[in-house]
């Protein structure tokens, strides 16, 4: 994959993550398909992420929030997502604090390996790269969990990203596989599961539930024999 080299502040800050964050250690890489493959995850607040970038390879792309790799949306974005349920004496400070952290953002989140995710007419240029790194042999990961919770473990996930696997079968003919992935911070580890392929006979709608289904009860499972 041809990619730009990473600039030298984001490898600094990313030697020193990996300095400081525990080492993480991965369970279930025989579970990986050969070649390309879409992992789904729970976010396990920051340590998904993290947790890709530092552990899982170079040629995996993970699935991020547009609006923190641009200078001007990641205040709003970072103050809504993360403190806005904060106690209303202190909301304050993190009003400046998701304006100091903005340009760390736009350069960690521009030499990572992600692909930026927007909610409006942009999210065809997210379907579009995502293809473009399955079909060069890559993979991409995707922590899809939404606010409501589907059981202790792990959160529902929002169904839209299994519309990826439809595009790249339109395109390529062939059937992506869907991999659940345990983020578990407490125990220092993340754990791949079995994976579950896109049947491209069926029903979109029946796929979304049914491969979702699949990697929300699969991640729990894999959670409950941890």
């Amino acid at each position: 994959m041809n990619e730009k080299k990473p600039s030298g502040l984001f490898r600094a800050v990313k030697a020193l993550v990996r300095a400081v964050y525990p080492k993480i250690t991965v369970e279930g890489l025989e579970n990986l398909p050969a070649g390309e493959a879409v992992l789904v995850g729970n976010h396990a607040q920051i340590h998904g992420p993290i947790s890709a970038e530092l552990y899982l390879g170079d040629d995996r792309w993970t699935w991020c929030a547009g609006q923190m790799m641009h200078l001007k949306e990641v205040p709003t974005y970072a103050y809504q997502d993360f403190w806005s349920k904060k106690p209303g004496y202190i909301r304050w400070f993190f009003k400046i604090v998701s304006y100091l952290i903005a340009p760390l953002s736009q350069c960690v989140f521009n030499n990572a390996h992600t692909i930026p995710v927007y909610k409006d007419k942009r999210i065809f240029e997210t379907f579009q790269d995502s293809l473009d790194k399955l079909k060069e042999g890559g993979s991409v990961i995707i922590f899809p969990e939404e606010y409501t919770e589907h059981n202790n473990i792990v959160h529902n996930f929002q169904q839209g990203f299994v519309a990826l696997a439809k595009r790249y079968y339109r395109e390529t003919g062939m059937e992506v596989s869907f991999v659940p992935l345990y983020v578990c911070p407490a125990l220092k580890k993340l754990v791949i599961g079995k994976p579950i392929r896109y049947d491209s006979a069926a029903k979109m709608a029946d796929e979304q539930k049914r491969i979702c289904d699949y990697l929300m009860n699969e991640i729990s499972e894999m959670a409950y024999q941890q």
